[in-house]
């Protein structure tokens, strides 16, 4: 962002330390940790070489194998536990497969995002139920109903980790927002895939957010928020580059969020996103 070379050897320094040194993650979360890490480590990698910082093509190329190694084993397959498991492996993924030139392994990411995000995140035209998860066999009224944490009543924007808190499910969307940015750029549209699905989601839980009263229908009448620094990205393409409103999402935006930090995968968008005029479609 600033031109300063400092920066960039730094980030070279800091790839080239883990690249030689990473093999697999570990414990039961490991798929979750290698989307937290991979969904950072591929943006970095990317801006990195591609802006004459002066990476090592021997050093590339070892972040490449490490990312082959280390990360898509486990970014690459589905995850049976909540949904924003999945949708940040997929961003991981899909970021390491730009990052790597690999058709095959972004085609996966999509194919991935485009079974999960209607899992994650409930239309009424789904049905009386949601949409069944990918993976781990919950078919059943009563198996959705245990998954989407005791809730009964679906509406519009409901998502699968709404009534387990606020904050989990801002890192299932915010995912999901992550994936549509990248493929966008590489010329597949998902935003306009799932654009009703995408919305709804985040305007009804920027309501909450922005300091609605739960309904007793809603989670017991008991919500537990928690605010992450993101929607600026999802904001940017709805609002200023298909000219669509989100009136909630602008409110939480202007009031609890600009300017926006980083958190775990998530990182400045506001520094990034937020109303610079720029499409990020070349």
């Amino acid at each position: 962002m600033t031109g300063n070379q400092v920066h960039a050897q730094k980030s070279i320094e800091i790839m080239n330390a883990w690249g030689a040194l990473l093999q697999t993650h570990i414990n039961s979360n490991a798929k979750l940790q290698a989307g937290w890490s991979g969904a950072g480590f591929s943006r970095a990698a990317e801006i990195i070489r591609h802006t004459g910082a002066g990476w090592a093509q021997p050093d590339v190329d070892r972040f490449t194998a490490m990312f082959r190694t280390a990360f898509v084993p486990l970014v690459g397959t589905n995850a049976t536990q909540n949904g924003n498991w999945e949708l940040i492996m997929t961003d991981a993924l899909i970021g390491i497969a730009v990052f790597s030139d690999d058709r095959a392994l972004f085609d996966q990411a999509v194919s991935m995002w485009r079974k999960r995000v209607p899992a994650y995140i409930y239309l009424t035209t789904d049905g009386p139920y949601p949409v069944p998860p990918p993976v781990g066999g919950r078919d059943t009224p009563d198996e959705l109903v245990a998954f989407w944490h005791g809730q009964t009543t679906f509406v519009d924007g409901l998502a699968q980790e709404t009534c387990r808190d606020f904050g989990h499910t801002g890192w299932g969307i915010a995912a999901a927002i992550n994936v549509a940015e990248t493929a966008l750029q590489q010329g597949v549209d998902l935003y306009a895939e799932e654009s009703t699905r995408l919305r709804a989601g985040l305007e009804f839980h920027a309501d909450y957010l922005n300091g609605r009263a739960a309904p007793g229908w809603l989670c017991g009448g008991t919500i537990t928020l928690g605010n992450i620094p993101t929607g600026e990205i999802a904001y940017n393409h709805f609002q200023n580059r298909v000219g669509v409103a989100l009136p909630l999402m602008k409110t939480l935006l202007e009031t609890s969020v600009r300017p926006s930090g980083s958190n775990y995968f998530i990182a400045w968008e506001t520094l990034t996103h937020a109303d610079v005029g720029w499409t990020g479609i070349k």
